[in-house]
C-alpha cells in the first residue's frame, strides 16, 4: 500500500493558531542558525586559547587546558546541555541562579553548552596543527624577540589554522547538526518544530523529510563555505594544490 504524499499541509494554517506549518519551519530554521553560529564564535574563540595552551611549555597551564578538553570532550553534549540548564542554576548564588533559571532564554543555555563543548574539539585541532610546525617556527620567533603571545599570535597560529581548516570544516558541519539536541531544553528549533508540526498536523513523513532536507543543505552550505576560505588561505607549495 503506498503512501499518499501531501507536502501542501505546509501552507495550511496550524490548530488553534494563525500561523502556517511553514512559519513555524522558518522559525525552527532561524534558531537553528543562530544558535549553531553562535556557538560556533565561541568554540573558536576557546578553543584557538586552549588549544595553543596545551603547546606551552608551563606545565600548570598546559595540564589546565587538557583537563578542561577531557572534561568537555568526554561527557555527552546532551549530558551537558541538561547540566546547564537544571543543576548549574542550582549552584549559582541565589539571585544569579533565580535570575538564570526565570529570566535567561534557554536558547543562551544552549548556545554556551554547545559552544563549550566544540571548544574542547577545537582545541584538540588547535594542538595538533600547532605541534605539527616545524619547531624551529618559535625558536626563531622567540630568537628574534618576539614575546610568547606574539609568537603563537604572528607566526603559530597562522600556519596552524591553515593545516587545520578541514576539521575545522568538519566541526562547523557538525555544531549545526549537534544544535538539535537543544530541543530538549525547549528551543524552538528544527528538531522541536519537527515535533510540533508532526503531533499538530499528523503529517510526521513530510515532516521529517522535509526538515531533514533543511539540515542537509545547512550543512552543505557549511561545508562550501569553508572549502572556499581553505582555497583562499591556503599557502601555494605548503598544504597542497587547490581544489
Amino acid at each position: 500500500m503506498s503512501y499518499d504524499w501531501d507536502f501542501g499541509f505546509l501552507v495550511s494554517r496550524v490548530k488553534n493558531g494563525d500561523e502556517t506549518y511553514l512559519d513555524w519551519l522558518l522559525q525552527g530554521l532561524f534558531w537553528t542558525l543562530c544558535v549553531a553560529l553562535s556557538a560556533w564564535l565561541i568554540a573558536l574563540a576557546i578553543g584557538f586559547v586552549v588549544g595553543s595552551a596545551r603547546t606551552l611549555r608551563s606545565r600548570w597551564v598546559a595540564s589546565l587546558a587538557e583537563a578542561w578538553v577531557e572534561l568537555l570532550r568526554n561527557v555527552p553534549l546532551l549530558v551537558q546541555l541538561l547540566l546547564g540548564y537544571f543543576v548549574v542554576p542550582e549552584l549559582l548564588p541565589h539571585e544569579l541562579g533565580l535570575w538564570v533559571k526565570q529570566d535567561m532564554p534557554p536558547a543562551l543555555t544552549a548556545i554556551i553548552c554547545l559552544g563549550l563543548f566544540t571548544s574542547a574539539r577545537i582545541a584538540e585541532q588547535t594542538r595538533a596543527g600547532i605541534e605539527g610546525l616545524p619547531a624551529g617556527q618559535r625558536q626563531a620567533a622567540l630568537a628574534l624577540g618576539l614575546t610568547t603571545t606574539a609568537c603563537y599570535v604572528i607566526v603559530l597560529l597562522p600556519q596552524a589554522l591553515r593545516r587545520i581548516m578541514p576539521t575545522l570544516t568538519s566541526e562547523f558541519m557538525n555544531i549545526i547538526k549537534n544544535s538539535s539536541v537543544a530541543f530538549a531544553i525547549g528551543v524552538l528549533e528544527l528538531t522541536f518544530q519537527a515535533r510540533q508540526m508532526q503531533e499538530d498536523s499528523e503529517h510526521g513523513l513530510e515532516t521529517y523529510l522535509v526538515v531533514t532536507l533543511l539540515y542537509v543543505v545547512c550543512a552543505l552550505a557549511a561545508n562550501r563555505g569553508m572549502a572556499w576560505i581553505e582555497r583562499r588561505t591556503r599557502i601555494p607549495g605548503y598544504l597542497g594544490s587547490a581544489r
